[in-house]
């Protein structure tokens, strides 16, 4: 019986099997009727196997591989036990007699001669087996080879080893390795020394340590900052970083400029040998260059270019320029203008403010991406925030409320906007400030006559004041997702919280009570619905002959049944 407690588990994979659920560990030391167990020893024991010991790999294993592994143990102490007493009951003159017949066997196998060896005992049948195998090997390469072609001795080497080609001999070496064929006939004649090959070896040494220092690797961090410089040096394209409220700031001094036109005349002020400089201040997991290419030119030809891809093909096609293309793109195209519109330069694609499309971006440049849900990132940096705001649990707990937030970004603004009242949004055009971004877009709207943004929708005639609403209204309306479904009847929803309200119906106690007839509801809007009856609210009034009904379904029905006409328009 095992003497742990079954409850000494761990939840995760099976290390053999994949298997999930509360495994034991496989470094850890168990009790089995008394003997004990160490499952990664016993790999090593019966397989010759060495598991990694990787920190990232799981370190479990299941019962079922467990079981496997006590059976692999008994039928190994089986076959040595039975291996024992086979060899026990040979005596020492059948012993004697079975290698005189496997050395005169293997004297036969030579010239070709075949000869049975009659062993009487279970591991003579072993070598007997073992010696036709080889025997069989021999005889079939003896007769494909010549007897001069073979050193003495090489025929029982080969025997032992699987189908290998023979040693080079004087006719078959020009063959084999021509160059080698060649060395020897240069050094037919001449006299070797000690001293000659000790130089020659001084001087391979020597020239390796100059190939070796030669030789250096690049890392994917370097590898981005060529592609990247090598785009920027030898093209029109204008970089700045990412679109700020007052402008586009420039990628190598960070002033910020009004318009593209501005930023263009700026960044043609800066050197070349600048880009590397600032390239390399980055890190390798948010090294992400943003270029204008509006009528896109190599500057080494003057040739007109279509897009980023085509410069690339052309800079190291034609130009014979070095760039890591197995690398992931970390220059992201943008064509700039004065319009309030930006389109994509990879789907076409066209959104109403910078931040839309920068994120867009992520759609074609899925460098990285998130294994729990399958977004892609430019940047490993990006993923990392990602996963740290959508996939981590709250660990930055507000003292005043008790709100949990996933980051401390989060947490700060919520403390600055709730709490403190911080108004963090200021107007472009005046001094005043705002709490939050859309009322400050109200404001220069009615305030300064900047155009109201809106985000129409391709499908009807309906638009948005916010991408996410957009976005929601195309899922919900036109591709008709429904990914909710409820557990206890065919109902499917859009959402997690309508999915929520439907519960109620199932497993809903009816708590809300009318405090006129005593009926009581399990939602506080039913109840808000019902009170109309008592309150005699008729706001729901026909347009054909002004009669008025409590609930909408009622005016329904009352126009299915008096105007039916009216209806069907």
């Amino acid at each position: 019986m095992e003497s742990n407690d079954s409850n000494d588990t761990t939840y995760g994979q099976c290390r053999c099997c994949l298997a999930r659920g509360h495994h034991r560990d496989l470094k850890k030391e168990y009790f089995f009727n008394g003997f004990r167990e160490v499952y990664l020893e016993l790999f090593l024991d019966i397989f010759k196997l060495v598991l990694s010991s990787n920190m990232h790999l799981t370190s479990l294993i299941c019962t079922n591989c467990i079981q496997r592994l006590r059976d692999a143990t008994s039928f190994r102490m089986m076959v040595v036990s039975t291996e024992k007493q086979l060899l026990d009951a040979v005596s020492t003159d059948d012993k004697e007699a079975i290698f005189v017949s496997v050395e005169e066997d293997t004297l036969d196998m030579e010239v070709g001669v075949k000869r049975e060896v009659k062993v009487e005992s279970v591991d003579s049948h072993i070598e007997d087996d073992t010696l036709g195998y080889e025997s069989d090997f021999v005889s079939d390469y003896v007769s494909d080879t010549h007897d001069s072609d073979l050193v003495p001795g090489e025929a029982e080497l080969l025997a032992r080893f699987k189908k290998v080609p023979p040693l080079p001999t004087k006719l078959t070496l020009p063959d084999i390795c021509l160059e080698y064929s060649r060395q020897l006939q240069l050094l037919r004649g001449v006299k070797i020394e000690a001293h000659t090959i000790t130089k020659l070896v001084e001087n391979y040494e020597i020239s390796e340590a100059k190939r070796t220092a030669r030789r250096h690797y690049v890392t994917e961090k370097l590898a981005h900052i060529i592609n990247a410089s090598t785009i920027l040096e030898h093209s029109n394209v204008t970089a700045f970083r990412s679109k700020s409220r007052q402008g586009f700031p420039c990628f190598y001094c960070r002033n910020i400029c009004d318009n593209i036109d501005k930023l263009r005349e700026h960044a043609a002020q800066h050197k070349k040998p600048e880009i590397q400089k600032v390239l390399k201040t980055y890190g390798p997991e948010c090294l992400v260059v943003y270029v204008d290419i509006t009528n896109l030119k190599c500057t080494l030809c003057n040739t007109n270019i279509q897009n980023l891809n085509e410069l690339k093909s052309h800079l190291t096609n034609v130009h014979k320029k070095k760039m890591y293309l197995e690398y992931s793109d970390r220059v992201i195209p943008f064509k700039l203008s004065d319009e309030p519109m930006y389109e994509c330069q990879i789907c076409g694609f066209k959104y109403e403010t910078f931040g839309a499309i920068e994120r867009h971006m992520n759609v074609h440049f899925r460098n990285y991406v998130c294994k729990e849900c399958g977004t892609g990132f430019v940047t490993r940096y990006r993923l990392k925030v990602h996963t740290k705001s959508m996939h981590t649990d709250g660990t930055h707990p507000c003292q005043i409320c008790g709100k949990i937030f996933s980051t401390n970004q989060k947490h700060k603004n919520h403390v600055n906007s709730v709490h403190k009242l911080i108004k963090r949004f200021k107007c472009t055009k005046c001094p005043e400030r705002f709490g939050e971004y859309f009322t400050r877009q109200k404001h220069m709207v009615q305030v300064h006559g900047v155009a109201p943004l809106k985000y129409k929708c391709n499908v009807c005639e309906k638009s948005f004041d916010r991408r996410y609403t957009l976005s929601r209204h195309m899922k919900r309306d036109h591709l008709e997702e429904r990914d909710y479904q409820c557990e206890m009847c065919s109902y499917k929803c859009f959402t997690k919280n309508e999915l929520r309200v439907h519960m109620v119906k199932h497993n809903g106690e009816r708590i809300y009570e009318c405090s006129v007839c005593k009926k009581s509801y399990a939602r506080k809007k039913t109840l808000k619905e019902h009170m109309r009856i008592h309150n005699n609210d008729r706001r729901f009034a026909c347009a054909v002959c002004g009669q008025a009904f409590v609930q909408k379904c009622s005016l329904k029905g009352h126009l299915k049944t008096h105007h039916l006409e009216f209806n069907m328009q």
